[in-house]
């Protein structure tokens, strides 16, 4: 437990509408189109989630192990300007980094981490003072009380103060002299980062990959968290079966998947919804769903509801018709073996690059004349897969496989001459003797895609 005292938490997280969870609550909740018709069962809408303050702790804590000595500083996101932006692409959304030692939405602000040589640590973390004039706009802003309540740091104090601060909170503990702070593309042309590279006596380097490091093995929460992403995305998959027929437009069954999210508790999509149906299937990233779906149409579905910032990624394939043609099947078949290969691969020890070439040797071995004088491994043109988590393509790099790593599964064959185009893809989890597949509950076979296509449901 925290030695913080956090005196009236539960009030203060009942006002921010933070709920911290201990325990995903099982109640259904059944997802309806307009019509009200049933569509998906998914676990009753909740909220926003954010880890304990001992979980968000214990990162930290992590953090700073493997720094040894030195000051950490993480910045938050900033908020869009509706001014400045546009109007549909302001939605604030927290630096990932930041969220994962605080657990706080709160834009313009820092946190500061100190390791001193004699072994003493500390704490800061600086957010923007609450201005109730401009909460009648916004909305209410945490207080420094409602901060540490949330996050489990004492020292709070005003953003203001990070000019001058961090160099005195460098010295002041111990002489560390070495400061962490995000070195990616996205960080470096930050005005104080650029100070602390060019103007002050400081060692810096990157801490991006330390947490990343930490990120990439998921802890309870966050394996909870990221299950409940996978299971919304599995059920706007199931109501997307049910509602595909001729005639409709991509962006109607994109609206469907949307909507599901949305019901299900989801803040936004982890990505930009993939609905290709036609041509459009041997495109890997299409996401303009203005075509109309015709009968003989495959439909590639790749989709990723975000839930408190963890996102899923899931692919199926499915026939506009309801049922696949001998060739569109036989092409399946074979996607999914491949897949189900390099699942098989999955394990302690190994990585994406086993996992990847385990799923090429079974569709080069199993492929037959189904792709004329050329093996189908030849129209596989893209990597197995990608670790998941905060980010839809998320930090691990090439990474040896631990219990607790999520990582997706997913061959595809594209035969543009055909306008066919066939993707299967799934979210596995690392256990201690193999893996576990995640996302089981959206139908990958295809006799079950079928089955669930005849019982279609109306929008009307």
């Amino acid at each position: 437990m925290s030695n913080h005292a956090r005196p009236g938490a539960a009030t203060v997280l009942a006002a921010l509408s933070h709920t911290i969870v201990l325990a995903c609550v099982a109640a259904p909740l059944v997802v309806v189109t307009p019509a009200t018709a049933q569509i998906a069962e998914v676990e009753a809408a909740l909220p926003f989630q954010v880890p304990a303050a001992e979980v968000l702790a214990a990162r930290r804590a992590s953090l700073l192990d493997s720094i040894g000595t030195g000051v950490v500083l993480v910045r938050s996101a900033d908020e869009r300007s509706m001014d400045r932006d546009y109007p549909q692409a302001s939605d604030f959304r927290q630096n990932n980094d930041f969220l994962y030692l605080t657990g706080l939405e709160t834009p313009d602000s820092w946190l500061l981490l100190s390791s001193a040589p004699d072994g003493s640590r500390h704490e800061r973390l600086l957010i923007p003072e609450r201005n109730e004039m401009m909460e009648s706009w916004t909305g209410r802003k945490p207080s420094f009380e409602d901060a540490a309540a949330i996050s489990g740091i004492s020292d709070v104090a005003a953003t203001e103060e990070i000019d001058g601060g961090v160099r005195r909170f460098a010295f002041r503990r111990g002489g560390a002299a070495t400061v962490y702070v995000p070195l990616s593309d996205r960080t470096r042309d930050d005005e104080l980062v650029e100070r602390l590279l060019f103007d002050w006596p400081l060692e810096v380097r990157d801490v991006e990959p330390l947490i990343a490091k930490l990120r990439l093995v998921k802890d309870e929460f966050e394996l909870r968290t990221l299950q409940r992403a996978i299971d919304i995305t599995a059920a706007a998959h199931r109501a997307a079966m049910q509602h595909a027929r001729p005639g409709m437009y991509e962006y109607e069954l994109e609206a469907v998947i949307e909507y599901t999210f949305r019901a299900g508790g989801a803040e936004r999509v982890g990505f930009p919804s993939i609905v290709g149906s036609g041509p459009n299937s041997v495109v890997l990233h299409y996401d303009k769903s203005r075509r109309r779906m015709e009968a003989g149409d495959l439909v590639v579905i790749d989709i990723g509801a975000e839930y408190s910032y963890y996102t899923a990624d899931v692919t199926r394939t499915i026939p506009v018709s309801g049922e696949f043609t001998d060739r569109q099947r036989a092409i399946y078949t074979l996607v999914l073996g491949a897949q189900q290969a390099g699942m098989d691969a999955v394990k302690p020890g190994a990585t994406i690059q086993a996992v990847h070439a385990a799923a090429r040797a079974y569709m080069k071995d199993h492929s037959g004349d189904l792709c004329g004088d050329k093996t189908c491994d030849a129209f596989f043109v893209h990597g197995v897969g990608h670790w998941i988590g905060m980010d839809v393509h998320d930090v691990g790099g090439g990474a040896v496989f631990e219990p607790g790593m999520v990582l997706t599964v997913e061959p595809g064959i594209y035969l543009a001459d055909e306008e066919l185009g066939v993707r299967i893809e799934d979210d596995v989890l690392v256990t201690e003797t193999g893996y576990r597949l995640m996302s089981d509950k959206a139908p990958r076979d295809p006799d079950e895609i079928e089955a669930l296509m005849r019982q279609r449901l109306s929008l009307n």
